[in-house]
């Protein structure tokens, strides 16, 4: 099978539009959660803070009038492919086009529209409601405009899977490579559903945290007081190639991406198992799949929600396949998403990039807010602070409702 590498990556996150911005600010600890701007909040929501993206400006890469289209996880999409393809420096044939396929994962689509859409049929009626509508919030849309702004002809795919859904795009575009569908993927995710249907949903449910006063401290996975996740939004690609046809185009590789594995607990719509068997098994699997040992990772960007539930059930997993390489301190664990937010089905594909630039920049970001780790973790999380550290293989965990796990292998490229 062909080698799969990376050869370019964007991000746009709630701590900066931009992939070196964005792990920049990571390294340092920066939070970028706060109250919620995006729509009107007031004391009847329980939770009243996100991560929201903030200093993005659409008009840099889709036309003004497209805007009046699309919903906003779509440009937040085409933004992140654009780095993306800037940094892989990809000049394509037009008979290339034909095969570059697009891969985009997306969890909720466009809430804020469907809302916006409700309330105007209901005082207005459907007379008014925009012909722009549906095409505005399906989910494969991210990757349906991805494919018309940038002229990509091959498969265009939204992979939905909760917060599964960027990390099963990658991985699935990392198999069209290996078994010669393609040469050249655009894979990501991207989500904005800091909405108030999405904000009172999970609220609802009892899965956000509800520390409104503290809101940059809101998201502290594994520590005792965590109390939920904070709802984040964004997007992030990555450029797959082959490493035939990178080092044929003489491409800059970032890194490779050498292992991927999915799993279900098939156990509870939005409980894992508490042992934390199916993201074990996810984990064990990418790990064969890439041909390591696990005494072989030296990083893990968790799953790490801040949820009581989950944070455990990963960590019970960690120890399971990892063993003393974890206890001991040699394996380091962190979560993004303690300065992040939970970016739902974009959360996989921003996190991979963020693996990649944690290979590039030799250094791995922290776990802000673990003041206090529960007792049974006995895992470095790189608490409150960022720290060098050469890294050759490391690993992205990516869980979500209905009982879905995947896990992906990425390492320094060798020749």
């Amino acid at each position: 099978m062909e080698r799969v590498v990376v050869t370019g990556i964007g991000m746009v996150t709630p701590v900066g539009v931009g992939a070196d911005l964005s792990f920049t600010n990571l390294l340092q600890g920066r939070s970028g959660v706060g109250p919620i701007s995006l729509f009107p909040i007031d004391e009847r929501y329980p939770s009243r803070i996100a991560a929201e993206v903030k200093d993005f400006d659409p008009t840099l890469y889709m036309e003004r009038k497209k805007l009046k289209e699309v919903a906003r996880f779509i440009p937040f999409s085409v933004a992140a492919t654009h780095m993306a393809l800037a940094q892989a420096d990809l000049k394509l044939t037009d008979e290339e086009r034909e095969d570059v396929g697009v891969f985009i994962g997306v969890g909720m689509g466009g809430l804020e529209n469907l809302e916006k859409c409700t309330l105007t049929l209901e005082h207005k009626g459907p007379g008014k409601i925009s012909p722009y509508l549906i095409p505005s919030l399906i989910a494969n849309m991210a990757a349906g405009q991805v494919s018309i702004q940038f002229d990509l002809r091959g498969p265009s795919l939204a992979h939905t899977s909760a917060c599964s859904s960027s990390a099963h795009a990658i991985g699935e575009a990392m198999r069209w490579i290996q078994y010669g569908r393609a040469q050249v993927m655009v894979a990501g995710g991207a989500e904005a559903s800091v909405a108030p249907t999405g904000i009172s949903g999970f609220s609802a449910m009892f899965a956000l945290s509800r520390r409104n006063d503290e809101p940059e401290r809101a998201s502290r996975p594994w520590d005792v007081d965590r109390d939920g996740f904070v709802c984040g939004e964004g997007a992030g690609t990555l450029i797959l190639e082959s490493l035939t046809h990178a080092q044929r185009r003489g491409a800059n590789i970032l890194c490779e991406l050498k292992g991927y594995a999915a799993t279900s607990d098939a156990h509870h719509i939005t409980k894992p198992l508490e042992e934390g068997r199916g993201a074990a098994r996810a984990m064990s699997k990418a790990l064969a799949d890439a041909g390591l040992h696990p005494s072989q990772i030296d990083y893990i960007n968790a799953h790490g929600t801040s949820t009581p539930l989950g944070d455990l059930a990963e960590m019970r997993a960690v120890t399971a396949i990892f063993g003393e390489h974890a206890t001991s301190g040699k394996l380091w664990v962190s979560s993004t998403k303690s300065m992040m937010g939970h970016l739902l089905g974009a959360a996989g594909a921003v996190e991979a990039a963020v693996c990649v630039q944690a290979l590039r920049k030799k250094a791995v970001p922290p776990t802000i807010n673990l003041d206090k780790k529960e007792p049974e973790v006995m895992v470095d999380c790189v608490p409150h602070e960022g720290r060098d550290r050469k890294l050759q293989h490391v690993m992205s965990n990516s869980f979500g409702f209905g009982g879905t796990n995947v896990a992906l292998v990425l390492s320094e490229f060798v020749e």
